[in-house]
Protein backbone atom coordinates (compact mmCIF):
# COMPACT_ATOMS: atom_id res chain seq x y z
CA UNK A 1 0.00 0.00 0.00
CA UNK A 2 1.29 4.02 -0.66
CA UNK A 3 2.42 5.64 1.97
CA UNK A 4 -0.60 8.10 2.83
CA UNK A 5 1.37 11.07 3.61
CA UNK A 6 3.26 11.28 0.10
CA UNK A 7 3.05 13.64 -1.84
CA UNK A 8 1.75 12.88 -5.23
CA UNK A 9 1.92 14.40 -8.58
CA UNK A 10 -0.26 13.09 -11.29
CA UNK A 11 1.54 12.82 -15.40
CA UNK A 12 -1.97 13.72 -17.39
CA UNK A 13 -0.31 15.06 -20.89
CA UNK A 14 -2.48 14.77 -23.72
CA UNK A 15 -5.10 13.14 -20.94
CA UNK A 16 -6.99 16.24 -19.27
CA UNK A 17 -8.82 16.90 -22.15
CA UNK A 18 -8.31 14.36 -24.45
CA UNK A 19 -9.21 10.50 -24.07
CA UNK A 20 -7.25 7.97 -21.68
CA UNK A 21 -7.30 10.30 -18.78
CA UNK A 22 -9.66 7.46 -16.60
CA UNK A 23 -6.45 6.93 -13.95
CA UNK A 24 -5.66 10.01 -13.00
CA UNK A 25 -9.15 11.25 -12.64
CA UNK A 26 -9.70 8.24 -10.63
CA UNK A 27 -6.61 9.06 -8.34
CA UNK A 28 -8.05 12.56 -7.97
CA UNK A 29 -11.38 11.67 -6.81
CA UNK A 30 -10.36 8.40 -4.64
CA UNK A 31 -6.74 9.05 -3.58
CA UNK A 32 -7.16 9.90 0.14
CA UNK A 33 -3.11 11.42 -0.56
CA UNK A 34 -2.29 14.83 -1.08
CA UNK A 35 -1.91 15.62 -4.10
CA UNK A 36 0.10 18.48 -5.10
CA UNK A 37 -0.20 18.64 -8.95
CA UNK A 38 -1.65 17.36 -12.30
CA UNK A 39 1.44 17.54 -14.93
CA UNK A 40 0.20 18.62 -18.67
CA UNK A 41 1.72 20.85 -20.75
CA UNK A 42 -1.19 21.31 -22.93
CA UNK A 43 -3.57 23.16 -19.55
CA UNK A 44 -0.66 24.90 -17.84
CA UNK A 45 -2.44 27.07 -15.31
CA UNK A 46 -5.59 25.81 -14.59
CA UNK A 47 -6.95 23.87 -12.26
CA UNK A 48 -7.87 20.21 -12.49
CA UNK A 49 -10.81 20.36 -10.54
CA UNK A 50 -12.58 22.88 -12.44
CA UNK A 51 -11.42 21.23 -15.82
CA UNK A 52 -12.17 17.63 -14.78
CA UNK A 53 -15.28 18.40 -12.51
CA UNK A 54 -13.88 16.35 -10.12
CA UNK A 55 -14.43 17.74 -6.34
CA UNK A 56 -10.45 18.05 -5.81
CA UNK A 57 -8.35 20.95 -6.80
CA UNK A 58 -4.97 20.94 -7.77
CA UNK A 59 -2.62 23.17 -9.91
CA UNK A 60 -1.87 22.09 -13.74
CA UNK A 61 1.58 22.70 -14.43
CA UNK A 62 3.66 21.56 -17.35
CA UNK A 63 7.13 20.00 -16.13
CA UNK A 64 8.20 17.26 -13.98
CA UNK A 65 10.68 20.08 -12.18
CA UNK A 66 8.01 22.12 -11.28
CA UNK A 67 6.00 19.12 -9.75
CA UNK A 68 9.37 18.30 -7.53
CA UNK A 69 9.31 22.11 -6.67
CA UNK A 70 5.85 21.50 -5.56
CA UNK A 71 6.91 18.65 -3.08
CA UNK A 72 5.78 15.90 -4.92
CA UNK A 73 7.34 12.40 -3.94
CA UNK A 74 5.81 10.44 -6.02
CA UNK A 75 4.44 10.20 -9.99
CA UNK A 76 1.35 8.45 -10.43
CA UNK A 77 0.93 7.88 -14.46
CA UNK A 78 -2.11 9.00 -14.66
CA UNK A 79 -3.68 7.07 -18.36
CA UNK A 80 -5.75 4.09 -18.75
CA UNK A 81 -5.50 3.80 -22.73
CA UNK A 82 -6.45 1.19 -24.71
CA UNK A 83 -4.00 -2.00 -25.28
CA UNK A 84 -2.25 -0.07 -21.42
CA UNK A 85 1.13 0.57 -22.95
CA UNK A 86 3.26 3.35 -21.68
CA UNK A 87 3.53 5.68 -24.56
CA UNK A 88 7.02 5.77 -25.67
CA UNK A 89 7.62 9.82 -25.59
CA UNK A 90 6.54 9.64 -22.15
CA UNK A 91 9.98 7.41 -20.98
CA UNK A 92 11.98 10.10 -21.06
CA UNK A 93 9.71 12.09 -19.04
CA UNK A 94 10.04 9.34 -16.22
CA UNK A 95 13.69 9.12 -16.39
CA UNK A 96 13.90 12.54 -15.57
CA UNK A 97 11.46 11.74 -12.94
CA UNK A 98 13.32 9.13 -11.17
CA UNK A 99 16.50 11.25 -11.28
CA UNK A 100 14.64 14.07 -9.83
CA UNK A 101 13.87 11.67 -6.76
CA UNK A 102 10.28 10.72 -7.37
CA UNK A 103 8.79 7.19 -6.93
CA UNK A 104 6.63 5.84 -9.94
CA UNK A 105 3.37 4.17 -9.82
CA UNK A 106 2.93 2.45 -12.64
CA UNK A 107 -0.47 0.37 -13.47
CA UNK A 108 0.41 -0.09 -17.13
CA UNK A 109 1.41 -3.35 -18.95
CA UNK A 110 5.11 -1.84 -20.00
CA UNK A 111 7.07 -2.80 -16.36
CA UNK A 112 9.63 -0.11 -15.41
CA UNK A 113 10.95 -2.28 -12.89
CA UNK A 114 13.66 -3.41 -15.27
CA UNK A 115 14.55 -0.14 -16.38
CA UNK A 116 15.08 1.38 -12.91
CA UNK A 117 16.82 -2.10 -11.48
CA UNK A 118 18.12 -0.13 -8.49
CA UNK A 119 15.13 0.87 -7.35
CA UNK A 120 13.01 -1.75 -4.81
CA UNK A 121 9.77 -2.84 -6.29
CA UNK A 122 6.55 -1.81 -4.68
CA UNK A 123 6.05 0.80 -2.01
CA UNK A 124 8.07 0.06 1.23
CA UNK A 125 10.87 2.19 0.89
CA UNK A 126 12.37 6.08 0.29
CA UNK A 127 11.95 5.43 -3.50
CA UNK A 128 10.43 2.75 -5.56
CA UNK A 129 8.84 1.55 -8.60
CA UNK A 130 5.26 0.20 -7.63
CA UNK A 131 4.26 -1.69 -11.24
CA UNK A 132 0.71 -2.74 -10.46
CA UNK A 133 0.11 -5.24 -13.33
CA UNK A 134 2.40 -8.40 -12.06
CA UNK A 135 0.71 -11.55 -11.33
CA UNK A 136 0.74 -11.95 -7.29
CA UNK A 137 2.14 -15.44 -6.06
CA UNK A 138 0.47 -18.29 -4.98
CA UNK A 139 -2.45 -18.37 -7.06
CA UNK A 140 -4.38 -21.67 -7.83
CA UNK A 141 -7.08 -22.59 -10.48
CA UNK A 142 -10.60 -21.47 -9.58
CA UNK A 143 -13.07 -23.91 -7.69
CA UNK A 144 -16.06 -22.25 -7.24
CA UNK A 145 -16.17 -22.30 -3.45
CA UNK A 146 -17.60 -18.80 -3.32
CA UNK A 147 -20.94 -19.64 -4.11
CA UNK A 148 -21.15 -21.45 -0.59
CA UNK A 149 -20.45 -18.31 1.00
CA UNK A 150 -23.12 -16.96 3.29
CA UNK A 151 -22.06 -13.07 2.47
CA UNK A 152 -23.76 -10.90 -0.39
CA UNK A 153 -21.70 -10.77 -3.50
CA UNK A 154 -22.10 -7.57 -6.16
CA UNK A 155 -20.34 -7.56 -9.09
CA UNK A 156 -20.24 -4.61 -11.18
CA UNK A 157 -20.84 -5.21 -15.25
CA UNK A 158 -20.81 -3.40 -18.37
CA UNK A 159 -21.85 -3.00 -21.69
CA UNK A 160 -18.39 -1.44 -22.72
CA UNK A 161 -14.66 -0.37 -20.62
CA UNK A 162 -14.83 2.91 -19.25
CA UNK A 163 -18.41 3.29 -18.49
CA UNK A 164 -17.84 3.15 -14.38
CA UNK A 165 -17.61 0.03 -13.06
CA UNK A 166 -14.56 0.83 -10.35
CA UNK A 167 -16.59 4.50 -9.34
CA UNK A 168 -20.07 2.98 -8.61
CA UNK A 169 -18.32 -0.21 -6.82
CA UNK A 170 -16.59 2.41 -4.56
CA UNK A 171 -19.65 4.24 -3.98
CA UNK A 172 -21.82 1.59 -2.85
CA UNK A 173 -19.34 0.34 -0.96
CA UNK A 174 -18.18 3.61 0.95
CA UNK A 175 -22.63 4.14 1.53
CA UNK A 176 -23.20 0.44 2.67
CA UNK A 177 -20.15 1.14 4.87
CA UNK A 178 -21.26 4.17 6.15
CA UNK A 179 -25.16 2.64 7.19
CA UNK A 180 -22.95 0.33 9.09
CA UNK A 181 -22.83 -2.92 7.01
CA UNK A 182 -19.72 -4.80 6.95
CA UNK A 183 -18.48 -3.92 3.44
CA UNK A 184 -15.05 -5.05 1.61
CA UNK A 185 -14.27 -3.58 -2.09
CA UNK A 186 -11.95 -6.20 -4.09
CA UNK A 187 -10.46 -4.06 -6.41
CA UNK A 188 -9.22 -5.68 -9.67
CA UNK A 189 -7.67 -3.53 -11.79
CA UNK A 190 -5.07 -0.40 -11.79
CA UNK A 191 -6.97 2.57 -10.27
CA UNK A 192 -8.77 0.64 -7.63
CA UNK A 193 -5.69 -1.11 -6.54
CA UNK A 194 -3.97 2.37 -6.54
CA UNK A 195 -6.41 4.36 -4.24
CA UNK A 196 -7.28 1.24 -1.97
CA UNK A 197 -3.74 -0.49 -1.93
CA UNK A 198 -5.12 -4.17 -2.17
CA UNK A 199 -7.26 -6.07 -4.73
CA UNK A 200 -5.38 -8.40 -8.18
CA UNK A 201 -4.53 -6.88 -11.36
CA UNK A 202 -7.30 -9.48 -13.38
CA UNK A 203 -5.74 -8.59 -16.88
CA UNK A 204 -1.82 -9.39 -15.80
CA UNK A 205 -3.04 -12.61 -14.51
CA UNK A 206 -2.74 -15.89 -16.37
CA UNK A 207 -5.73 -17.07 -17.99
CA UNK A 208 -5.71 -20.67 -15.81
CA UNK A 209 -5.69 -18.93 -12.47
CA UNK A 210 -7.73 -15.76 -12.93
CA UNK A 211 -10.86 -17.15 -11.52
CA UNK A 212 -8.44 -18.70 -9.01
CA UNK A 213 -7.35 -14.74 -8.33
CA UNK A 214 -11.07 -13.59 -8.15
CA UNK A 215 -12.03 -16.49 -5.53
CA UNK A 216 -9.27 -16.12 -3.51
CA UNK A 217 -9.71 -12.14 -2.63
CA UNK A 218 -13.52 -12.73 -2.23
CA UNK A 219 -12.61 -15.95 0.32
CA UNK A 220 -10.47 -13.68 2.06
CA UNK A 221 -12.75 -10.79 2.60
CA UNK A 222 -15.77 -13.70 3.63
CA UNK A 223 -12.95 -14.51 5.88
CA UNK A 224 -12.35 -11.15 7.46
CA UNK A 225 -16.88 -11.48 8.26
CA UNK A 226 -17.73 -8.99 4.82
CA UNK A 227 -21.44 -9.02 4.76
CA UNK A 228 -20.95 -7.54 1.73
CA UNK A 229 -18.00 -8.03 -1.19
CA UNK A 230 -18.42 -5.44 -4.10
CA UNK A 231 -16.45 -6.80 -6.97
CA UNK A 232 -14.59 -4.06 -9.29
CA UNK A 233 -16.06 -5.00 -12.86
CA UNK A 234 -13.73 -5.21 -16.25
CA UNK A 235 -15.01 -5.01 -19.56
CA UNK A 236 -18.05 -6.17 -20.80
CA UNK A 237 -19.26 -9.56 -22.89
CA UNK A 238 -19.69 -8.01 -26.03
CA UNK A 239 -16.38 -6.31 -26.55
CA UNK A 240 -13.93 -8.75 -28.39
CA UNK A 241 -11.03 -7.19 -26.51
CA UNK A 242 -12.45 -8.25 -22.93
CA UNK A 243 -11.46 -11.83 -21.81
CA UNK A 244 -12.21 -10.71 -17.80
CA UNK A 245 -16.01 -11.54 -17.31
CA UNK A 246 -16.15 -15.76 -17.14
CA UNK A 247 -13.20 -15.11 -14.33
CA UNK A 248 -15.03 -12.80 -12.30
CA UNK A 249 -18.11 -14.75 -12.80
CA UNK A 250 -16.54 -17.83 -11.91
CA UNK A 251 -14.41 -16.17 -8.95
CA UNK A 252 -16.70 -14.17 -7.17
CA UNK A 253 -19.88 -16.42 -7.51
CA UNK A 254 -22.16 -13.55 -7.59
CA UNK A 255 -25.54 -13.22 -6.04
CA UNK A 256 -26.03 -9.89 -7.37
CA UNK A 257 -25.37 -7.53 -10.21
CA UNK A 258 -24.92 -4.00 -11.02
CA UNK A 259 -25.64 -3.04 -14.79
CA UNK A 260 -22.84 -0.05 -15.52
CA UNK A 261 -24.03 2.20 -19.09
CA UNK A 262 -23.19 5.20 -20.16
CA UNK A 263 -26.64 7.45 -21.21
CA UNK A 264 -27.65 7.52 -24.34
CA UNK A 265 -24.05 5.05 -25.85
CA UNK A 266 -25.91 2.89 -28.50
CA UNK A 267 -22.30 0.84 -29.64
CA UNK A 268 -18.95 0.48 -28.28
CA UNK A 269 -16.53 3.61 -27.95
CA UNK A 270 -13.49 2.23 -29.96
CA UNK A 271 -15.67 -0.35 -32.53
CA UNK A 272 -18.43 1.56 -33.70
CA UNK A 273 -19.92 -1.83 -35.80
CA UNK A 274 -20.50 -3.07 -32.62
CA UNK A 275 -23.69 -2.57 -31.31
CA UNK A 276 -24.64 -2.36 -27.56
CA UNK A 277 -27.77 -4.72 -27.14
CA UNK A 278 -31.10 -4.39 -25.80
CA UNK A 279 -30.61 -3.72 -22.03
CA UNK A 280 -32.68 -6.27 -20.84
CA UNK A 281 -31.51 -9.24 -23.02
CA UNK A 282 -27.86 -7.66 -22.15
CA UNK A 283 -28.86 -8.11 -18.23
CA UNK A 284 -30.41 -11.78 -18.85
CA UNK A 285 -27.65 -12.88 -21.04
CA UNK A 286 -25.31 -11.81 -17.67
CA UNK A 287 -27.49 -13.67 -15.42
CA UNK A 288 -27.84 -16.76 -17.60
CA UNK A 289 -24.15 -17.39 -17.94
CA UNK A 290 -23.84 -16.81 -14.31
CA UNK A 291 -25.78 -19.97 -13.68
CA UNK A 292 -24.57 -21.78 -16.96
CA UNK A 293 -28.19 -24.04 -16.83
CA UNK A 294 -27.64 -24.65 -13.11
CA UNK A 295 -24.68 -25.37 -12.19
CA UNK A 296 -24.34 -22.29 -10.21
CA UNK A 297 -27.27 -20.04 -8.33
CA UNK A 298 -28.34 -17.69 -10.66
CA UNK A 299 -27.63 -13.94 -9.64
CA UNK A 300 -30.40 -11.06 -9.65
CA UNK A 301 -29.64 -7.88 -11.25
CA UNK A 302 -30.80 -5.59 -8.87
CA UNK A 303 -29.84 -1.64 -10.54
CA UNK A 304 -28.24 0.16 -13.20
CA UNK A 305 -25.57 2.77 -12.17
CA UNK A 306 -25.77 5.22 -15.41
CA UNK A 307 -22.76 7.15 -16.33
CA UNK A 308 -24.36 10.80 -17.59
CA UNK A 309 -21.48 12.51 -17.06
CA UNK A 310 -21.17 14.09 -20.76
CA UNK A 311 -24.66 15.22 -19.82
CA UNK A 312 -25.07 19.04 -19.22
CA UNK A 313 -28.19 19.36 -17.91
CA UNK A 314 -29.50 18.01 -14.38
CA UNK A 315 -33.10 17.16 -15.38
CA UNK A 316 -31.85 15.62 -18.82
CA UNK A 317 -29.87 12.73 -16.22
CA UNK A 318 -32.50 12.25 -14.53
CA UNK A 319 -34.58 11.65 -17.68
CA UNK A 320 -32.11 9.08 -18.97
CA UNK A 321 -32.20 6.93 -15.43
CA UNK A 322 -36.21 7.35 -15.34
CA UNK A 323 -36.42 6.09 -19.16
CA UNK A 324 -33.95 3.25 -18.06
CA UNK A 325 -36.34 2.59 -14.63
CA UNK A 326 -39.18 2.48 -16.32
CA UNK A 327 -38.23 -0.04 -19.09
CA UNK A 328 -36.08 -1.93 -16.71
CA UNK A 329 -38.17 -1.88 -13.63
CA UNK A 330 -34.81 -1.61 -11.21
CA UNK A 331 -33.33 1.45 -10.10
CA UNK A 332 -31.42 3.34 -12.51
CA UNK A 333 -29.20 6.30 -10.66
CA UNK A 334 -25.90 8.21 -11.41
CA UNK A 335 -23.71 6.76 -8.66
CA UNK A 336 -21.93 10.41 -8.75
CA UNK A 337 -24.27 12.42 -9.61
CA UNK A 338 -27.79 11.54 -7.53
CA UNK A 339 -25.66 8.93 -5.33
CA UNK A 340 -25.65 5.49 -4.43
CA UNK A 341 -28.19 4.96 -2.16
CA UNK A 342 -30.99 3.75 -4.01
CA UNK A 343 -28.93 0.65 -5.16
CA UNK A 344 -27.49 0.19 -1.59
CA UNK A 345 -31.01 0.20 -0.62
CA UNK A 346 -31.70 -2.33 -3.23
CA UNK A 347 -28.84 -4.80 -2.75
CA UNK A 348 -29.87 -4.87 1.27
CA UNK A 349 -33.10 -5.85 0.63
CA UNK A 350 -32.44 -7.99 -1.99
Amino acid sequence: MLDRTKKIAVYMEGAVLGVGGKMGIGVLRYSPNPIVCVVDSQTVGKDIGALSGVPRSAPIVGSISAAIELGAEVLILGIAPPGGLIPPDWFPVIDEAVAGGLSIVNGLHDLLGPRYPALNQGPGSSQFIWDIRIEPKGLQPGTAKAAALSCKRVLLIGTDMNVGKMTAGLEIARVSREWGVNTEFVATGQIGITVTGAGVPLDAIRVDFASGSIEREVLAASDRGAELVVVEGQGALIHPGSTANLPLLRGSCPTHLILCHRAGQEHLTYLKDIKIPNLRQYIDLYESLATACGAFPRPTTVGVALNTFHVKQDQESQDACAEIEARLGIPCVDPIRHGPDRLVTALHQA
